[in-house]
């Protein structure tokens, strides 16, 4: 009787070209998301014309917010170990369809030591396409996401239109925990009344900085445009696979 070993591929060199993994799990909805825009973003044909995928979904890591305020622990250590597990699968790439974890992205992609794209940038890059560098730009996201800066200080020239700290307690925050908790209905109300409000101060986009929100809040239901950093983390990673590709391809003996 003949058997088949089957031996893990442990230099990189002998690994699938392009493949993307996904540190995810925060929270599981929004990496399922992810995973469909990276569908609906590759041409593809057939299976084979699709990028591939490993993914760590874990959402027992700790959580950001909560993190950033003091009031609970670090999530580095478990999305770190996350990590680790997709490289170790082959992954040439890795990335956080979480906006709030990006707090943490620097030490993340030095303990992992292979490339990372970063959410913020993507998600900028798109917005100024739809309405330029120097817009109001109306953002919706965490408290954490809001309080560190991190779109403010990765775009200074932007106009940003922010909810209130009222808005944030009776709209914002309980929208994206209603969505987080499958309550999607209530969670698309409570995040409109947002988004109407952030219209009504002057906003001419909607960046949608947590990736719960883009599940209830698109175009079809927002006031106004909405950039969805989902949909471009996800048009990046399936641009640098595909180049990946192709390079591996041009490399091989014909």
């Amino acid at each position: 009787m003949r058997t088949t070993a089957v031996t893990l591929l442990s230099d990189a060199s002998e690994r699938s070209a392009g493949v993307i993994g996904v540190l995810g799990g925060m929270g599981p909805a929004a990496t399922i998301d992810f995973m469909h825009k990276v569908l609906a973003a590759t041409p593809a044909e057939r299976d084979q014309d699709h990028v591939p995928l490993v993914v760590s979904s874990v959402p027992q890591i700790p959580d950001r917010s909560a993190a950033f305020r003091g009031a609970g622990a670090s999530p580095l250590a478990a999305m770190v170990a996350s990590g680790r597990r997709l490289v170790d699968a082959g992954a040439g790439l890795v990335v956080i369809p979480c906006n709030t974890a990006h707090l943490w992205f620097a030490d993340v992609q030095a303990a992992l030591g292979v490339p990372m794209l970063h959410l913020i940038d993507a998600a900028l890059a798109a917005a100024h396409a739809v309405v330029g560098p120097q817009a109001h730009l109306g953002l919706i996201c965490t408290e954490a996401t809001l309080a560190s800066g991190l779109y403010r200080e990765r775009a200074p020239l932007v106009r940003w239109v922010e909810p209130s700290a009222a808005e944030m307690r009776g709209w914002v925050m309980p929208g994206i925990a209603a969505v987080k908790a499958g309550a999607r209905e209530r969670g698309a109300q409570l995040l409109r009344r947002a988004a109407d409000a952030l219209a009504q101060r002057g906003a001419q986009a909607l960046l949608l900085g947590c990736t719960e929100v883009p599940l209830v809040l698109a175009r079809t239901n927002s006031p106004l445009p909405v950039i969805d950093a989902t949909a471009a983390l996800a048009q990046r990673a399936v641009a640098w696979s595909l180049s990946q590709r192709q390079s591996t391809a041009q490399l091989s003996p014909g």
